[in-house]
């Protein structure tokens, strides 16, 4: 439990406009930094009006810049300043801790991946030079992580663990839980899960990532909150395909979630004629490397992520829930470049943190879905077996409001 003098610390200033300091790979065209600094920068629409948080960026760091970089544009046309390191851009160039609030975007760039194909971006040591930072300095302010809080469960724990010991608020995580949703449906607050699906698309450690939290922030409302994580595997090719034939998926939860996608691919691609890809061997025939995660939760719900790529080119999810008929199906929807306006959503609850000093949910939902990314790429470079995973034992209480996007 954080002291007073900690919640204090961590809480904004009320009433004058907050600085914010801005950590980040790179700032270019179409990247996280673009899309997330610019809506500090000029705003974002909200709900049918165009909202500017009353946060000033004041300072920035970017790790790498590219032929296209955009950082220096916008510190000219905006008024703020880059500085060599982060330490000096958390003190604008003085001695003491100087801003009201951190935004860290480790997303893009050119940096290594590991033998699990994970990009090695320093979000950790983003996060652990500005904690430094602040234990130097003593005072901590609330900070925004973008996506994974890391590509390490390990590192991604101790991040959460270094906000509860210094008494900041964290908020990270991808789009997709506060998105727009078609229908705009949620799991019903303590509902029964029988099975869940969720079917996306992309490159693994990518945008997998995006799919497991949407899944996540769902499945979260089950009866009982979340208890964690106790099995993970990761399967691909062929094997897909036979796991459903064994039941260890259901194809009626994958024509329901690809009955929500408005951009299913094949013969609808080649003549505009309707099918269902959920039946017969046209999926099978058009999917690329398709994978397949299974994700066993500590309380018995069991979950499947199908990654298809060549099938769609959105992200669905359906749930079969105890007591009801039908089954609940939704789209994550992710408006088209350049506007990418899924990121207001996310950078919205940003803004709001950054003022009140309280994260609308739990960092510990980012840090379990880490966890999950992590152990199944663990089994996919150990021949694709399961793995127990007693590491992934996360509780933690879910928002009873539904917090994506509604208007």
């Amino acid at each position: 439990m954080r002291s007073r003098d900690q919640a204090e610390a961590a809480a904004p200033a009320s009433g004058a406009r907050k600085r914010l300091a801005i950590i980040t790979t790179v700032w270019r065209y179409l990247s996280h930094a673009q899309h997330m600094g610019d809506r500090f920068l000029v705003g974002y629409p909200l709900e049918g009006t165009w909202r500017k948080p009353p946060i000033d960026v004041v300072s920035l760091y970017v790790d790498q810049k590219p032929e296209d970089d955009q950082s220096e544009e916008r510190a000219r046309s905006f008024g703020f300043k880059i500085y060599p390191t982060i330490a000096e851009t958390l003190r604008c160039g003085g001695d003491k801790l100087a801003v009201d609030a951190v935004l860290i975007i480790g997303e893009h760039g050119d940096y290594p991946r590991n033998e699990k194909g994970q990009v090695l971006y320093p979000r950790f040591e983003f996060f652990r030079e500005a904690v430094d930072v602040f234990e130097a300095d003593g005072r901590a302010v609330p900070i925004f992580n973008d996506k994974h809080l890391s590509y390490s469960f390990e590192k991604a724990k101790t991040m959460v663990e270094l906000s509860r010991k210094l008494g900041f608020p964290l908020l990270a995580g991808s789009s997709l839980p506060v998105t727009w949703r078609l229908p705009a449906v949620d799991l019903p607050f303590g509902a029964v899960v029988e099975d869940a699906l969720m079917v996306g698309v992309g490159g693994s450690d990518a945008m997998d990532y995006h799919a497991l939290e949407a899944m996540q922030c769902v499945l979260e409302r089950r009866k009982g909150g979340e208890t964690g994580v106790r099995r993970v595997q990761m399967i691909e090719g062929d094997a897909v395909w036979r796991a459903a034939d064994e039941g260890r998926w259901s194809r009626k939860l994958l024509e329901a979630a690809l009955s929500r996608s408005d951009s299913l691919q094949g013969l609808t691609v080649e003549d505009g004629r309707t099918q269902n890809l959920a039946e017969g061997d046209e999926i099978q025939r058009i999917a690329r490397n398709p994978a397949a995660y299974f994700i066993d939760y500590a309380d018995g719900t069991k979950a499947t992520l199908l990654m298809l790529n060549g099938v769609l080119n959105d992200y669905n999810l359906a749930v079969k829930v105890k007591g009801r008929p039908d089954i609940l199906s939704t789209q994550f929807m992710l408006p088209t470049p350049p506007n990418v306006a899924y990121s207001a959503c996310l950078m919205h609850h940003a803004s709001r943190m950054f003022e009140t000093g309280r994260a609308a949910y739990p960092a510990e939902r980012t840090m379990l879905v880490c966890g999950m990314l992590d152990s199944c790429l663990d089994s996919k470079i150990n021949g694709h077996a399961p793995l127990d995973t007693p590491h992934l034992a996360v509780r933690y209480e879910p928002p009873r409001e539904s917090l994506f996007a509604q208007r």
